[in-house]
């Protein structure tokens, strides 16, 4: 299926200190071989499973992880249920100590249950972690998350911030679609997901060309990279990719963060707002609201608000951290009215 994608860029020989932001900014996924291949995570993970578990299992103390578990027969694949009313695999939280006890129990199987921590701020369960295992993104302020799991496949989904993602143990694919590609992934709902955000309906491993045509074209802009242990890759914000664990451990470290103040919110509230208020409208007015938005927000230019005194045009004025409180607050008391 995927002989036809094209390979993500490559670099190599990048001091994990000194990253530049020529590829930390870029709009372009970017694999950069090697990255952390220092880190005594990597350096484990190359010795042996066992090392690598004994390894995390030296900064654990007792706090709690979520954590999914799939039938054998989900094929790691973790999904919705068969009519959309929930999803096919469970959800618990335990320590994660349990959790590695259980991958190392099943390391062997041929069909091992499907087991997957996600999205865990590294400092909270693994506390000593980074100081060992440390990345430079000098003035940037990453959220820092582990992944670990054996054998499993994340359907493809975008993420608001970019993302550094590097493979501390195992072998990872990551197969991406630039945003453009949306009309061809046949997304899912948006407001009832596995882990937050929407996700391709499309099985990667066995994609129903009858079902979901479309997505024979989105192969053709696929971008494709096999990460072994050190390596590394930039995801631009908002590109869809599909990650596959391939080992029966496997141990991801990812940092992400946003290029815009904090004080932005998400514009996911934007579009769920517009769901609401918009998308059902008459199409005249519909189409008059698509102006609106055109010119205030996806195409401003100098006569937008050039003819209001610079004092007095308020929201319309560059955004600061003083006006989005603002702004929040009048939101807000508008939704409760």
């Amino acid at each position: 299926m995927l002989a036809r994608c094209n390979p993500v860029r490559e670099v190599a020989g990048i001091d994990p200190q000194a990253l530049p932001d020529a590829i930390l900014q870029g709009t372009q996924p970017v694999v950069i071989r090697g990255l952390i291949s220092n880190w005594p995570m990597v350096q484990a993970g190359l010795e042996s499973t066992h090392a690598a578990s004994t390894y995390l299992r030296s900064f654990h103390r007792d706090a709690t992880v979520g954590a999914w578990f799939g039938a054998p027969e989900i094929g790691g694949r973790f999904f919705y249920n068969d009519d959309f009313s929930g999803f096919n695999f469970r959800a618990e939280r335990l320590r994660l100590d349990q959790v590695l006890d259980q991958l190392s129990q099943h390391d062997h199987d041929a069909k091992p249950p499907a087991i997957y921590v996600g999205s865990t701020t590294i400092d909270t369960c693994l506390p000593g972690f980074r100081a060992e295992n440390a990345l430079d993104l000098r003035e940037r302020q990453p959220l820092i998350s582990v992944w670990i799991g054996n054998r499993t496949r994340i359907a493809a989904h975008h993420d608001l911030p970019d993302n550094l993602a590097c493979v501390a143990a195992g072998h990872r694919r990551f197969t991406l679609f630039a945003p453009d590609q949306l009309g061809n992934l046949y997304i899912g709902p948006l407001d009832f997901t596995p882990a937050g955000q929407a996700i391709s309906l499309v099985d990667f491993a066995n994609p129903d060309l009858a079902k979901f045509p479309k997505f024979d074209d989105a192969l053709n802009h696929a971008q494709v990279a096999d990460l072994g242990p050190g390596d590394a890759i930039f995801i631009p914000s908002m590109w869809w990719h599909h990650i596959e664990a391939l080992d029966s451990f496997n141990v991801l470290v990812n940092y992400w963060w946003r290029q815009s103040p904090e004080y932005m919110d998400t514009p996911m509230n934007a579009l769920m707002l517009a769901l609401m208020s918009i998308r059902d409208l008459p199409v005249e007015q519909r189409e008059a609201w698509q102006n609106i938005f055109r010119h205030y927000v996806f195409e401003p230019d100098d006569g937008t608000v050039g003819h209001i005194p610079e004092h007095a045009r308020r929201v319309l004025s560059p955004l600061d951290a003083k006006t989005a409180r603002e702004l929040r607050a009048q939101l807000l008391k508008r939704f409760n009215r």
